[in-house]
């Protein structure tokens, strides 16, 4: 019987006389890595992918004010209230669409609904006993209490000031208040 010769040299009966080789046999082995491989690629992109998404969803849910950094540092000399003393009830808020002190122009009024020798927390309100009035508002950059009082110095009549100094100077701002 007649003899093929393979592509590596071993010799491999032909069933035909003198017709043409089969073909050579195929390795096998060398896929199932390569598989493996493309397969835990892919699964990495998906969870990555899909972590990302999850993240850039995250974000996108956060209240809009919600500060960016720390608490800003702020002071006011609120009055001391003698013990026993009535406070006024609460006034209404001024007619604008928030009571946060970032929005107060000079002319309106504002309250101090922080504890008695803490933190001051501003509210806009309504002009009445126990508020201040703006005198001026300063914005801008702000270093803090020395920059204030020295920007309120320059205001007749003031009593007391406020600022808030936040990461962003360009929200920064300083209140020359007048007690009422």
């Amino acid at each position: 019987m007649p003899y093929a010769a393979q592509s590596d040299g071993t010799a491999v009966p032909s069933p035909y006389a003198g017709g043409p080789a089969p073909p050579p046999r195929r390795r096998r082995g060398r896929t199932a890595p390569v598989v493996a491989v493309l397969a835990t690629v892919t699964l990495l992109v998906l969870v990555g992918g899909a972590a990302a998404l999850y993240l850039l969803d995250q974000d996108d849910r956060k209240p809009a004010a919600t500060p960016s950094g720390p608490a800003p540092a702020a002071r006011t000399d609120p009055p001391e209230s003698p013990a026993g003393a009535t406070t006024a009830a609460p006034s209404t808020p001024a007619p604008e669409s928030s009571t946060d002190p970032r929005f107060v122009k000079a002319g309106q009024c504002v309250r101090n609904d922080g504890p008695a020798g803490g933190k001051p927390k501003l509210l806009i309100s309504d002009c009445a006993p126990q508020t201040y009035e703006v005198l001026r508002r300063i914005d801008g950059a702000t270093s803090g209490e020395k920059d204030a009082a020295a920007k309120c110095a320059k205001v007749d009549g003031y009593t007391n000031w406020y600022f808030f100094d936040s990461e962003l100077d360009t929200l920064d701002f300083v209140l020359c208040l007048k007690q009422r």
